[in-house]
């Protein structure tokens, strides 16, 4: 016999059974605001149109996540000039060695970045804020901003849709 579940009921198996379904689109009334705070000196609060007023970047030939073989053209800010902006509290030279970058999307999907791997390597040259995909806003199932890390070999799991916040934390003293 084949039972049907209530489709709440549906919608909460999958969400716990399959996290990329659980990380999508929150509902059209959530706020659009990016901030950005933790160990920072100034806490910064940025929509779209504050982005696109910043210096940005283009990354060409980017895969998508997900999808085989297609590449897209990614345009947003990178997440080191923000952080810059925002200026990273360091009692010393050592202290930065020892933070954790978090961004967090609206479904509290979390992903986690070192300071040397966005200052100190090649990688956080495409660690990106994106505002626009293939000269368009980003779709709706992106949010209006996400980040991507273009540089990991699989970009999926560092692909936060619907960014909501990104955090400086200290992990060891």
């Amino acid at each position: 016999m084949l039972r049907l579940l209530h489709p709440v009921l549906l919608t909460a198996s999958l969400a716990l059974a399959c996290p990329a379904f659980a990380h999508g689109a929150p509902p059209v009334s959530a706020e659009r605001a990016l901030t950005i705070g933790g160990g920072v000196e100034r806490s910064l609060t940025l929509d779209v149109e504050a982005l696109r007023q910043r210096p940005a970047a283009e990354l060409a030939e980017v895969r998508v996540a997900g999808k085989f073989g297609v590449r897209s053209v990614v345009r947003g800010v990178r997440l080191r000039d923000l952080l810059k902006d925002a200026g990273i509290v360091a009692r010393d030279h050592n202290t930065v060695k020892k933070l954790a970058i978090i961004a967090t999307a609206d479904d509290k999907y979390a992903v986690v970045f070192s300071w040397n791997e966005l200052f100190n390597a090649s990688a956080g040259e495409n660690v990106l804020v994106l505002f626009e995909r293939d000269g368009k806003p980003l779709p709706h199932a992106e949010g209006p901003l996400a980040l991507l890390s273009a540089d990991d070999l699989r970009t999926g799991p560092r692909h936060v849709k619907w960014l909501r916040s990104i955090e400086v934390r200290q992990v060891v003293e």
